[in-house]
């Protein structure tokens, strides 16, 4: 099966030696004024644990910073570099003081516009019914941070695809064959590490590499399941999320998923079975 590379932010289920490895540089800031600050209310992007395994989204941190309360219903990003979506239903109230972080998605990334300054669009009710429609200033550098890792990502898979052949399985393991196929460019290609996801940890015989103007190569690759713990069997959202350290020629490291489709993922989840539930 050939699978491409994907983009992807850093999961928590990985290794912290994948994970923190740097996908690309923050693109520069633009000097673009941002809107105004909206009294009362201030907010802040931040990535949680959750948005790492559901992929995605952020967290717009909201802070009622004022002297009355207010309900929010909507949000909503407005970042350049960043297709509009729709307004994501919330339903948060908020009194003097407290803070609540609201889930909301992102859209594709453009990567020929430098992300400038970063709002929320807020719908705000206030006590007396009156309902507002508010453009708040979004601090903290996490729009900027997805947009490089998406990009990065990005120009990884429009030079190189992965491929996982000749898959067999063993009573305790999946083995098979982890390769890297050039599609455009002559620059070298590393896949040199690879992290183990919440519920399988996997080993390969790396650094993978295709020198300039080479194909194709792979190496032998094996899949073991890392914990057979009922709640985590249970509990996991993305249990196949495979983060890869891949190199461009001189490039800096770019952190990737393994993108799993159906043949893989069906038998890494017979794998489990077979090892954590034998009956």
């Amino acid at each position: 099966m050939l699978l491409a590379l994907a983009a992807c932010s850093p999961s928590p289920d990985a290794p912290d030696d994948v994970r923190t490895s740097a996908p690309a540089s923050t693109p520069p800031a633009t000097s673009a004024a941002g809107p105004p600050a909206v009294p009362g209310i201030a907010a802040e992007a931040v990535r949680l644990r959750t948005d790492e395994a559901v992929g995605g989204q952020f967290h717009v941190r909201v802070t009622d910073t004022g002297d009355a309360p207010f309900t929010v219903s909507e949000v909503a990003l407005a970042v350049p570099g960043f297709a509009t979506l729709t307004p994501a239903p919330v339903t948060a109230a908020f009194v003097p003081g407290r803070v609540i972080d609201l889930p909301v998605p992102y859209g594709a990334v453009d990567c020929a516009v430098v992300p400038g300054p970063a709002a929320a669009r807020l719908t705000v009710s206030r006590p007396d019914g009156t309902v507002e429609a508010l453009t708040v200033p979004l601090a903290g550098d996490v729009p900027a941070r997805v947009h490089a890792e998406e990009c990065a990502a990005e120009a990884v898979a429009s030079v190189a695809a992965l491929q996982v052949t000749d898959l067999q399985a063993r009573d305790d393991e999946l083995r098979g064959r982890l390769g890297v196929r050039r599609l455009a460019g002559e620059e070298p290609v590393a896949v040199r590490r690879i992290g183990r996801s919440v519920l399988i940890d996997v080993r390969a015989d790396l650094p993978l590499e295709i020198a300039a103007r080479e194909g194709a190569a792979d190496v032998p690759v094996t899949f073991r399941p890392a914990t057979c713990e009922p709640h985590v069997l249970s509990e996991t959202k993305k249990p196949y999320v495979f983060l890869l350290e891949v190199t461009l020629g001189e490039e800096p490291p770019v952190v990737v998923d393994l993108p799993v489709d159906d043949h893989l993922r069906g038998q890494l989840a017979d794998l489990v079975r077979r090892v954590c539930d034998p009956a």
